[in-house]
């Protein structure tokens, strides 16, 4: 596998604008030539058969030209079945995927994603997606198209009740990924030419028929929205996205915020949407899955001596693949996955809970390691659209249990028997391959950097791959992260283009309340005792997790960067960052998941610096947006954690606190104590935008934003200064407003308004969507706003 790190993301690919539509068309197709090429000459040999060809040629024709693929690309001959029908009969997707931005030329820029679709096996012809873009007719923002006929028309995002039409279809062969006897992936890599306007674009899949019988699932075209070249991108943030084993699912009416996430969308196009880690709750697989047996197993030395044979092996891939199916298939998230492209990085929950962070000794044991290898392979699938490994872990096959230099793991013949795995040309530039595999995983990190449109960019850290009880990264793979940061940066310091903001993903919170108190009383003494009644007596058996006998909230505690055992790697993190910030002139945000409560942590200079927010390199907002799907913590918890919140200093120039987010509990609710102001139990998602047009007038809801004019019971930032505790940019302590972005902040706060575009002071605004009640089954929301200040430039 090649490094992604290995030179920039930036792929230099020819000008559609230069060399007309014949070079457009090869840009919408450049990646994965050579296996796009044979799928093409595939089906070139079907489609110009003669018409007096039987059905049994056509079908010898298909697998004569689908094994040529296979000898030339791929890892074993796939299964031993051919579908002769015309229909795409489909298991789950499409899943919309972003990749990233490139520079073509000095004044053009692409946009790269993918589609997967999952189908039944044997598919006689490679798939086409059909990729057109809609052309408003009554106006609306626009940009100049050559069309090929060398006519001139005009295109963008289309506002409500425009008819639409379109230009320059584009035909787009799927790559297989990956097939056996039960499914196969597709992807299709999507190539498109930004222009001076956001545009809206189409796709479909000919003749797909959709299995599941999820009610939308009848239309094969889609459309989603993609950023003007000088555009920063409309941004949805989420996590936790899937309920904890034994939750009451109705009594949450499902995944409901996600009906939200759409509405918002149609209101105002999301260009992208993170995933901050379990998109998905596979920790069923110990309770009504595979491993049921296994967890039974009362002898903690049986339990971790317990092969993971390949019996047990093929058992947890049919469970982890038909988990995701169903999820990945759920409405509302389903359509939200077709529409709004995504960027996800893993966490516990799509493995296992508690994955990575159990004692070391367990964790070593051949069943999580397999189940670790085996979520892996369906997390590349379908949340990267990225080839998974040629084989995963099983104790059968000792080839497969240790990585065998840059290929990863040896090959299993017994699973590659039936099997197809595409092998990799190169990986995909938006990838940071760490050096080594993980300690529990034998597979490499894939964190990821990417432009989010023309000022934004984005640096996702896998802190799970490499995660143990003592550390989450390796140390060169921090190295490599960073490294690649600031090539990047280095390049984009200045000119139309400069990145103003640096968006940092963490799976869990790092400016957050200290539960050291709680880890002291979790490890105590105390606890030994009622560990010997609850293995004897069954007193207190919820206590303790079922995994190494540890008490169940220890793996969540040390998970947490404010760990006691990860005190100094989060304080190297913040410093490199600090750094980055200061050496580039940008300023940077974090956002993290995991706790199912939001909140806004922040790191700023300590007020006996005299540093001025706008001035301080230091000043970073963690936003903390958990859980859009499973439920939130007890009233009574997030009351214990705003008691705890107290001002913490990293070193002696910076302090950190949470903010006063939440003047109000959403709706008329009764969620949280009248003193807490800064932790909201309740489900939620946050939306990031670049602050910019200070002129345009803007409406949602009914609250019109002008010219910094507010009406109906918002403020502009102005107004929020003025109502602020102390002077916002003055020094104050860190329980105060710090700048006038932060000044009340809430309901009230200009921000709070989905669509709010900004001051135009720069910077980054915030809104937090949170459920006003979890019996609402369309997920309704209010919204809670602040914003970031940007730096000088």
């Amino acid at each position: 596998m090649a490094s992604a790190t290995e030179g920039h993301s930036i792929r230099q690919e020819p000008n559609p604008a230069d060399e007309g539509d014949h070079a457009v068309d090869s840009a919408f197709r450049f990646r994965d030539n050579k296996v796009v090429s044979a799928t093409a000459d595939a089906k070139n040999k079907i489609t110009d058969r003669k018409p007096s060809n039987t059905s049994s040629e056509m079908a010898e024709l298909a697998a004569q030209a689908e094994r040529e693929v296979r000898r030339d690309g791929g890892y074993g001959d796939g299964p031993d079945i051919t579908d002769v029908g015309d229909q795409l009969e489909v298991l789950c997707g499409p899943l919309l995927n972003y990749k990233g931005m490139s520079s073509t030329t000095p004044t053009g820029t692409m946009w790269h994603g993918s589609v997967l679709v999952v189908t039944k096996p044997g598919q006689r012809l490679p798939p086409e997606l059909t990729l057109r873009c809609l052309v408003p007719q009554n106006g609306g923002a626009s940009d100049a198209l050559d069309l090929p006929n060398g006519t001139t028309n005009q295109y963008g995002s289309p506002g409500k009740g425009q008819d639409q039409h379109s230009v320059q279809d584009r035909s787009i062969y799927g790559v297989k990924l990956y097939e056996d006897p039960v499914k196969a992936f597709w992807r299709f890599n999507l190539d498109l030419p930004l222009r001076g306007c956001e545009t809206r674009w189409a796709y479909s899949i000919a003749n797909m028929r959709f299995l599941s019988g999820a009610s939308p699932r009848t239309s094969s075209s889609r459309t989603f929205v993609v950023p003007s070249i000088s555009q920063s991108m409309h941004i949805m943030f989420h996590s936790c996205n899937g309920f904890s084993v034994g939750t009451d699912e109705d009594a949450w009416s499902g995944p409901a915020l996600w009906n939200d996430v759409l509405r918002s969308h149609e209101q105002k196009p999301f260009h992208v949407m993170i995933g901050g880690g379990d998109q998905i709750y596979n920790d069923g697989v110990r309770v009504d899955g595979p491993l049921k047996a296994w967890t039974a197993i009362g002898n903690p030395k049986k339990r971790r001596d317990y092969p993971f044979d390949e019996g047990l092996r093929a058992a947890c891939d049919l469970y982890y693949f038909n988990h995701y199916v169903e999820w990945y298939t759920t409405e509302p998230f389903a359509s939200a996955n077709g529409i709004i492209p995504q960027i996800n990085i893993w966490d516990d929950h799509d493995i296992i809970d508690g994955f990575g962070s159990y004692t070391d000794h367990f964790m070593k044991c051949s069943v999580f390691r397999g189940i670790g290898s085996v979520s892996f392979k369906f997390y590349c699938l379908f949340q990267h659209h990225i080839l998974p490994p040629k084989s995963t872990y099983t104790t059968s096959a000792p080839q497969t249990t240790e990585s065998q230099g840059v290929d990863g793991p040896g090959a299993d013949p017994a699973q590659i028997s039936d099997t197809f795995v595409l092998k990799e040309q190169s990986a995909d530039p938006c990838f940071i391959i760490g050096k080594s595999p993980g300690p529990y995983i034998a597979q490499k990190s894939h964190s990821l950097f990417m432009r989010l449109g023309s000022h934004l960019a984005f640096v996702g850290i896998d802190a799970r791959t490499e995660r143990t009880r003592h550390q989450i990264n390796y140390p060169e793979t921090y190295d490599l992260i960073f490294q690649r940061v600031r090539s990047e940066l280095s390049s984009a310091t200045a000119g139309p283009n400069k990145v103003n903001h640096l968006i940092v993903l963490l799976g869990v919170p790092i400016a957050y309340p200290r539960l050291i108190w709680l880890e002291n009383i979790f490890k105590s003494p105390i606890i030994g005792p009622v560990r010997f009644f609850s293995k004897r007596f069954g007193v207190a058996g919820d206590l303790f997790n079922k995994f190494d006998g540890q008490v169940d909230l220890l793996d969540d505690l040390d998970d947490h960067y404010t760990a006691r055992q990860h005190k100094h790697e989060r304080k190297d993190l913040i410093l490199n960052l600090q750094s980055l910030a200061e050496d580039y002139n940008v300023r940077v945000t974090i956002l993290g998941g995991d706790v199912h409560l939001a909140a806004l942590g922040r790191f700023y200079a300590k007020p006996k610096l005299g540093i001025v927010v706008e001035q301080d390199h230091r000043y970073m907002a963690n936003v903390i947006s958990s859980a859009i799907t499973n439920h939130p913590p007890p009233k009574a918890v997030a009351d214990i954690l705003a008691r705890r919140n107290k001002i913490h200093h990293l070193d002696h120039n910076t302090d950190e606190t949470l903010m006063k987010m939440f003047d109000k509990d959403p709706g008329n609710s009764t969620k949280t104590a009248n003193f807490n102001n800064v932790t909201m139990p309740s489900r939620n998602y946050a939306i990031l935008s670049e602050s910019y047009h200070p002129a345009k007038v803007s409406a949602v809801n009914g609250v019109s934003h002008m010219n910094g004019h507010a009406t109906n019971g918002s403020q502009t930032v102005d107004q929020a200064q003025a109502n602020g505790t102390k002077e916002p940019g003055k020094t104050n302590d860190g329980h105060d407003p710090l700048h006038s972005g932060e000044a009340g902040a809430g309901t009230r706060h200009p921000a709070a308004s989905s669509d709010y575009e900004g001051d135009g002071k720069g910077g980054l605004n915030v809104c937090f969507r949170v459920e006003i009640d979890k019996h609402d089954r369309k997920g309704r929301t209010e919204g809670y706003g602040f914003s970031s200040m940007s730096q000088p430039p």
